[in-house]
C-alpha cells in the first residue's frame, strides 16, 4: 500500500536537506508552496522577479533560453526530485532564465527569504548549497565544450549515454525537438545522427526509442 505523500519526507530526499533534523525540515515544509502543473505550463520568464527555489516532486521541467528571432534553447532539462532557480533565490535578482514543464508535474517553490535564512543560519547548509552549485558550473562548463567543440553526432552520443545516468533527459515529454533544442541543433539534424549512429551499430532507434546496442563503441564515438 502506498504511504501517504508527506512534504517533510520529500524535502529530505533532496540533496539540499538532506541530513536536516526533523524539527528543521518541519519549519521548512511549513513554508513551501504546491505548484502542480501541467504539461506546456510557462512557470517563470526570465527577467521577472524570483519567487524561490522551485522543486520537482515528479514530472520535466526545461530551462530555457529565447534569442532575439525566438528560437529556444534548452539550457537543461530536470527530472524527479530536482531542484531549479537556485541563483534569483540566492541573489534576489531576477530569474536568469525562462522555465516551462514538459510533462504534467507536481512543483514546489520554497520562498526565498526560507532559502536565504536557512543559508545564513546554518553553516553546514551553506556548504552544500556552494557545492551543488559548484556541480552545476561544471556541467555548464561541459555543455558549452560540447557545444563548440563536437559534432553534432558526437553531442548525441554523449546526450545518449548521459541519458544512462540521468532519466530526466529521456523521460515523459522529452521530445526529438526538446533534444534538439538541447544540443542547439534541429530535429532533422538528430534524426540524421542518430541514423549514422545506428548505421555504425552502436545504437538501434525507431520513432518512439532508442536502445544502446554497443555502449563501448558509443563511448569511443563520443569521445569519451
Amino acid at each position: 500500500m502506498r504511504q501517504p505523500f508527506s512534504v517533510v519526507n520529500y524535502l529530505g530526499q533532496l540533496g539540499y536537506f538532506a541530513g536536516q533534523p526533523p524539527a528543521t525540515l518541519e519549519r521548512i515544509a511549513e513554508t513551501a508552496i504546491p505548484k502542480p502543473t501541467e504539461a506546456g505550463e510557462t512557470l517563470f520568464l526570465e527577467g521577472d522577479p524570483c519567487v524561490g527555489l522551485w522543486m520537482i516532486e515528479y514530472g520535466r521541467v526545461k530551462i530555457y533560453k529565447l534569442n532575439p528571432q525566438g528560437q529556444e534553447h534548452i539550457l537543461r532539462i530536470l527530472g524527479d526530485n530536482e531542484t531549479f532557480n537556485e541563483i534569483g533565490a540566492l541573489d534576489g535578482g531576477a530569474n536568469p532564465a525562462n522555465a516551462a514543464t514538459l510533462s504534467d508535474s507536481m512543483l514546489w517553490v520554497l520562498p526565498t527569504q526560507t532559502f536565504r535564512e536557512l543559508i545564513l543560519k546554518d553553516n553546514a547548509f551553506a556548504a552544500r548549497v556552494i557545492q551543488m552549485l559548484a556541480r552545476r558550473v561544471r556541467g555548464l562548463v561541459s555543455q558549452i565544450e560540447d557545444l563548440t567543440l563536437y559534432s553534432v553526432t558526437v553531442r548525441v552520443a554523449r546526450l545518449l549515454l548521459k541519458q544512462v545516468d540521468d532519466p530526466a533527459l529521456s523521460g515523459t515529454g522529452v521530445t526529438r525537438a526538446a533534444l534538439a533544442a538541447h544540443l542547439a541543433t534541429t530535429p532533422q539534424t538528430i534524426s540524421t545522427a542518430l541514423r549514422e549512429l545506428e548505421t555504425t551499430g552502436a545504437i538501434r532507434f525507431d520513432r518512439h526509442h532508442i536502445q544502446i546496442v554497443d555502449e563501448a563503441l558509443l563511448r569511443s564515438i563520443a569521445m569519451l
